[in-house]
Protein backbone atom coordinates (compact mmCIF):
# COMPACT_ATOMS: atom_id res chain seq x y z
CA UNK A 1 0.00 0.00 0.00
CA UNK A 2 1.41 3.39 -0.71
CA UNK A 3 1.89 5.96 1.46
CA UNK A 4 -0.61 8.82 1.30
CA UNK A 5 1.00 12.30 2.70
CA UNK A 6 -1.87 14.95 3.75
CA UNK A 7 -1.25 17.98 2.34
CA UNK A 8 -3.08 21.16 4.49
CA UNK A 9 -3.13 24.53 3.07
CA UNK A 10 -4.87 27.08 5.67
CA UNK A 11 -6.69 31.10 4.78
CA UNK A 12 -6.20 32.69 1.77
CA UNK A 13 -3.94 30.07 -0.14
CA UNK A 14 -6.53 29.83 -2.69
CA UNK A 15 -5.60 33.25 -3.79
CA UNK A 16 -2.01 32.32 -4.65
CA UNK A 17 -0.90 33.99 -7.81
CA UNK A 18 -3.31 36.65 -7.24
CA UNK A 19 -3.03 38.07 -3.67
CA UNK A 20 0.01 39.98 -3.28
CA UNK A 21 2.71 37.93 -6.29
CA UNK A 22 5.37 40.06 -4.54
CA UNK A 23 5.99 37.82 -1.56
CA UNK A 24 3.96 34.70 -2.05
CA UNK A 25 4.78 34.26 -6.02
CA UNK A 26 2.81 33.60 -8.88
CA UNK A 27 1.96 29.90 -8.56
CA UNK A 28 -1.06 29.09 -8.34
CA UNK A 29 -2.02 26.65 -5.74
CA UNK A 30 -3.29 24.35 -8.45
CA UNK A 31 0.33 24.24 -9.73
CA UNK A 32 1.98 23.09 -6.34
CA UNK A 33 -0.74 20.76 -6.23
CA UNK A 34 0.79 19.55 -9.57
CA UNK A 35 4.03 19.66 -8.56
CA UNK A 36 3.61 17.80 -5.18
CA UNK A 37 2.00 15.06 -7.10
CA UNK A 38 4.87 14.50 -9.53
CA UNK A 39 7.09 14.97 -6.35
CA UNK A 40 5.20 12.47 -4.74
CA UNK A 41 4.76 9.89 -7.63
CA UNK A 42 8.77 9.74 -7.90
CA UNK A 43 9.34 9.24 -4.08
CA UNK A 44 6.50 6.54 -4.10
CA UNK A 45 3.83 7.91 -2.13
CA UNK A 46 0.57 9.46 -2.86
CA UNK A 47 -0.47 13.38 -1.96
CA UNK A 48 -3.81 13.81 -0.64
CA UNK A 49 -3.95 17.75 -0.88
CA UNK A 50 -6.41 20.33 0.18
CA UNK A 51 -7.02 23.78 1.38
CA UNK A 52 -9.68 25.38 3.36
CA UNK A 53 -9.89 29.18 5.07
CA UNK A 54 -11.99 27.71 7.56
CA UNK A 55 -10.23 26.64 11.36
CA UNK A 56 -12.06 24.23 12.18
CA UNK A 57 -12.10 21.98 8.82
CA UNK A 58 -8.66 22.07 9.01
CA UNK A 59 -8.65 20.47 12.57
CA UNK A 60 -11.36 18.01 11.20
CA UNK A 61 -9.33 17.04 8.40
CA UNK A 62 -5.99 16.68 10.48
CA UNK A 63 -7.74 14.29 12.87
CA UNK A 64 -9.01 12.49 9.82
CA UNK A 65 -6.01 11.90 8.79
CA UNK A 66 -4.57 9.27 11.73
CA UNK A 67 -4.57 6.04 11.06
CA UNK A 68 -4.86 7.05 7.54
CA UNK A 69 -2.07 8.86 6.33
CA UNK A 70 1.73 8.23 7.03
CA UNK A 71 2.14 12.20 7.48
CA UNK A 72 1.28 15.75 7.16
CA UNK A 73 2.51 18.83 4.95
CA UNK A 74 1.20 21.60 6.20
CA UNK A 75 1.31 25.85 6.03
CA UNK A 76 -1.50 26.55 8.03
CA UNK A 77 -1.32 30.25 6.90
CA UNK A 78 -2.27 32.84 9.41
CA UNK A 79 -3.36 30.32 11.22
CA UNK A 80 0.02 29.48 11.71
CA UNK A 81 0.47 32.70 14.07
CA UNK A 82 -2.52 31.88 16.28
CA UNK A 83 -4.20 28.68 16.34
CA UNK A 84 -3.71 26.12 18.92
CA UNK A 85 -6.11 24.35 17.93
CA UNK A 86 -4.59 23.06 15.07
CA UNK A 87 -1.82 22.56 17.09
CA UNK A 88 -3.30 20.44 19.22
CA UNK A 89 -4.72 18.49 16.34
CA UNK A 90 -1.05 18.28 14.70
CA UNK A 91 -0.18 16.77 18.42
CA UNK A 92 -3.02 14.59 18.86
CA UNK A 93 -2.72 12.60 15.59
CA UNK A 94 0.88 11.46 16.32
CA UNK A 95 2.43 11.54 12.56
CA UNK A 96 5.40 13.37 11.61
CA UNK A 97 4.64 16.88 10.26
CA UNK A 98 6.52 19.25 8.06
CA UNK A 99 5.76 23.03 8.37
CA UNK A 100 5.99 25.21 5.16
CA UNK A 101 6.08 28.91 4.04
CA UNK A 102 6.22 30.16 0.54
CA UNK A 103 7.77 33.56 2.04
CA UNK A 104 10.70 33.81 4.78
CA UNK A 105 8.33 34.47 7.77
CA UNK A 106 11.58 35.76 9.86
CA UNK A 107 11.76 38.34 7.78
CA UNK A 108 8.51 39.29 7.76
CA UNK A 109 6.58 41.96 10.57
CA UNK A 110 7.46 40.58 14.14
CA UNK A 111 3.91 38.31 14.58
CA UNK A 112 5.31 36.61 12.02
CA UNK A 113 7.92 34.83 13.59
CA UNK A 114 5.99 33.08 16.15
CA UNK A 115 4.45 30.07 15.26
CA UNK A 116 1.96 26.92 16.92
CA UNK A 117 2.53 24.63 14.40
CA UNK A 118 6.20 24.61 14.60
CA UNK A 119 5.81 23.03 18.28
CA UNK A 120 4.18 20.06 16.35
CA UNK A 121 6.88 20.14 13.51
CA UNK A 122 9.60 17.36 13.15
CA UNK A 123 11.12 20.49 10.78
CA UNK A 124 9.94 24.34 8.93
CA UNK A 125 10.84 25.53 5.26
CA UNK A 126 10.87 28.69 4.67
CA UNK A 127 11.34 31.11 1.97
CA UNK A 128 11.19 29.20 -1.09
CA UNK A 129 8.12 29.97 -2.84
CA UNK A 130 6.33 26.80 -4.28
CA UNK A 131 9.00 24.67 -4.11
CA UNK A 132 9.14 24.40 -0.51
CA UNK A 133 6.38 22.09 -0.92
CA UNK A 134 8.46 19.57 -2.93
CA UNK A 135 11.36 20.30 -0.51
CA UNK A 136 8.68 19.48 2.53
CA UNK A 137 8.12 16.23 0.87
CA UNK A 138 10.94 15.00 0.13
CA UNK A 139 12.54 15.83 4.59
CA UNK A 140 8.61 14.21 4.78
CA UNK A 141 9.73 11.24 3.03
CA UNK A 142 12.85 10.78 5.09
CA UNK A 143 11.09 10.50 8.22
CA UNK A 144 8.81 7.58 6.72
CA UNK A 145 9.15 3.76 7.50
CA UNK A 146 10.76 2.87 4.70
CA UNK A 147 8.31 1.64 2.14
CA UNK A 148 7.85 -0.41 -1.52
CA UNK A 149 7.17 2.31 -3.67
Amino acid sequence: MTPTVLILNGPNLNMLGVRQPEVYGRESLSDIETACKLEAARLGLVVDFRQSNHEGVLVDWIQEARGRCAGIVVNAGAYTHTSVAILDALLACELPVVEVHLSNIHQREAFRHHSYVSKAARGMICGFGGHGYVLALDALSRLLPKHEG
